[in-house]
C-alpha cells in the first residue's frame, strides 16, 4: 500500500473508533477521590515530604506489587538513580540498556558518573533481546575477580537494565538468566508498567530493585513522581535514607552521614497517587477495552498491526502501538503527519540513544532490532477513559 493511501486509512480506522479529533496521546482522569484527599493536604497544612499520604501510597505501591517496599521519590529518573547507585553502579562503570528506551535511562548511569552500554530490542516483547545480549557478553565481556569486564574499554559491566517498553513486560526470566551468568545486578525500569504481570508476578519485582513513574502522562500519576521497589527491606531502608538528604532522625538536630538527595515525593503528590490507585484497575480494565476496539478496527486494514501482550504476560497497555509490517520511515512519518494534521496525536517510538548528541561515543552492540522497531512503530491515543462507558 502507498504511504498516503495507508496513511488515509489508519485516519479512517482512529476516527472509527475513536470518533472526531482532536484526541491526545494519554491524559490522565481523575474520577476519584484526588479533589478531597490534596484537599485534606491543605486542610492540615501536610503538603510536604511528611505526611500520611506519603506513607500510604508506599504502602499501597509495595501490596499492590508484592515487592514488599516501596520507596516514593520525586520521580522515575530519580528513582532509576538511586536504584542503581544502591546496585553498586558508580563512577567508570558500564550499565547495559536498551538502546530502545527512553533517555531518562541513559541519564540516570550518567549521573552516577557511569556509561550506558546500548544493547538491542526484540520484536515480540519491545524489550531487551535476551538471546542477543548474551551471545554479544560472550564475545566482549569476561570475569575478573567476581566483577564482570568489558575487554575492550577495561571498564566493569555493573548492571543490566531491562525496560519494560510501553507496558509490555519484557522477556524477564531469560534475562536474569544472563544477569546470573554474568555478574551483573539487575534493575528494572518499569517506569511505563505499572499494573504489567509476567505469570501473574508485577513487573519491577524480578530484579534487586525495580522503578515506577507517575508521570502526568503515565496509567497513573501524582502529578511528577516515581518510586523504588524491592523486597529487601535493608535496601528499601538505604532508599529512603538516601533520598531524604541521608538525615539521621533526631527530634532536632540536623546532621547527614552521607551524600543523599532531595529527592523524597511531597504529601500532596502521594495524596493524588492514592486517589489514583483507587481506581488502577479499572484504569487498565479501560486500557484493555480500547486494545479491542482498535484490534477489531485495524483487523482488515493491510500494512499494519496492533501490537499485542506475549502469552503468559499481562499489558497494562499505557500506549497502544501500531506496528508497520516492514520496516519503512518514509511510510512511519506520512502516518505521523495525517493523523496529528486530522487531530490525532500520535507519536514514533524514542530517538535511539545512541543517535542523541551526549550518547553518540557510548560503546554499543549491533542494533538491529531496535532500528526495525523505531521504524515500524507508531503510538496512538491510548487514555483510560477511551475505552470506557463515560468519560473522566
Amino acid at each position: 500500500m502507498q504511504p498516503a493511501t495507508l496513511a488515509a486509512t489508519v485516519v479512517a480506522t482512529l476516527r472509527e473508533v475513536l470518533g472526531p479529533g482532536p484526541v491526545v496521546l494519554h491524559e490522565p482522569c481523575f474520577g476519584g477521590r484526588e479533589r478531597d484527599y490534596v484537599t485534606d493536604c491543605i486542610d492540615t497544612t501536610f503538603v510536604s515530604s511528611v505526611g500520611k499520604y506519603v506513607d500510604r501510597f508506599e504502602a499501597e505501591l509495595a501490596g499492590y506489587t508484592g515487592a514488599g517496599h516501596a520507596v516514593a521519590v520525586v520521580n522515575g529518573t530519580a528513582a532509576l538513580q538511586v536504584a542503581l547507585q544502591l546496585a553498586g553502579v558508580g563512577g567508570g562503570d558500564e550499565v547495559l540498556m536498551p538502546a530502545l528506551t527512553f533517555v531518562a535511562t541513559a541519564c540516570a548511569a550518567r549521573h552516577l558518573g557511569a556509561t550506558p552500554h546500548f544493547v538491542d530490542s526484540e520484536p515480540d516483547s519491545l524489550g531487551l533481546d535476551a538471546r542477543a545480549l548474551r551471545d554479544y557478553l560472550r564475545t566482549i565481556a569476561e570475569r575478573r575477580a567476581g566483577t564482570c569486564v568489558n575487554r575492550a574499554t577495561g571498564r566493569v559491566l555493573r548492571a543490566v537494565v531491562p525496560m519494560h517498553a510501553f507496558g509490555h513486560p519484557v522477556d524477564i526470566e531469560a534475562l536474569l538468566s544472563v544477569a546470573s551468568e554474568f555478574g551483573l545486578a539487575l534493575v528494572e525500569d518499569a517506569a511505563e508498567s505499572l499494573g504489567s504481570t509476567v505469570h501473574g508476578r508485577h513487573t519491577g519485582t524480578f530484579g534487586l530493585m525495580g522503578t515506577l513513574s507517575f508521570n502526568g502522562n503515565k496509567t497513573v500519576t501524582t502529578g511528577g513522581g516515581g518510586a523504588i521497589i524491592t523486597s529487601d527491606r535493608d535496601l528499601a531502608r538505604h532508599a529512603k535514607h538516601l533520598t531524604t538528604t541521608a538525615k539521621v532522625p533526631h527530634r532536632w538536630e540536623y546532621r547527614h552521614d552521607e551524600v543523599g538527595y532531595n529527592f523524597r515525593l511531597p504529601n500532596i503528590n502521594a495524596a493524588l497517587g492514592c486517589a489514583q490507585l483507587e481506581q488502577l484497575e479499572t484504569f487498565i480494565r479501560n486500557k484493555r477495552r480500547l486494545f479491542e476496539r482498535y484490534r477489531l478496527g485495524f483487523e482488515p486494514v493491510s500494512g499494519v498491526r496492533l501490537f499485542t501482550e506475549r502469552a503468559g504476560t499481562r499489558s497494562n497497555y499505557w500506549l497502544q502501538s501500531l506496528l508497520l509490517d516492514a520496516p519503512d520511515r518514509a511510510q512511519r512519518d506520512a502516518i505521523l503527519a495525517a493523523t496529528n494534521e486530522a487531530g490525532y496525536m500520535t507519536r514514533p517510538a524514542w530517538t535511539l540513544l545512541h543517535e542523541l548528541e551526549p550518547y553518540r561515543d557510548c560503546p554499543r552492540m549491533p542494533l538491529p532490532g531496535a532500528e526495525r522497531i523505531e521504524q515500524r512503530l507508531i503510538n496512538i491515543p491510548s487514555s483510560s477513559q477511551l475505552g470506557a462507558a463515560e468519560r473522566c
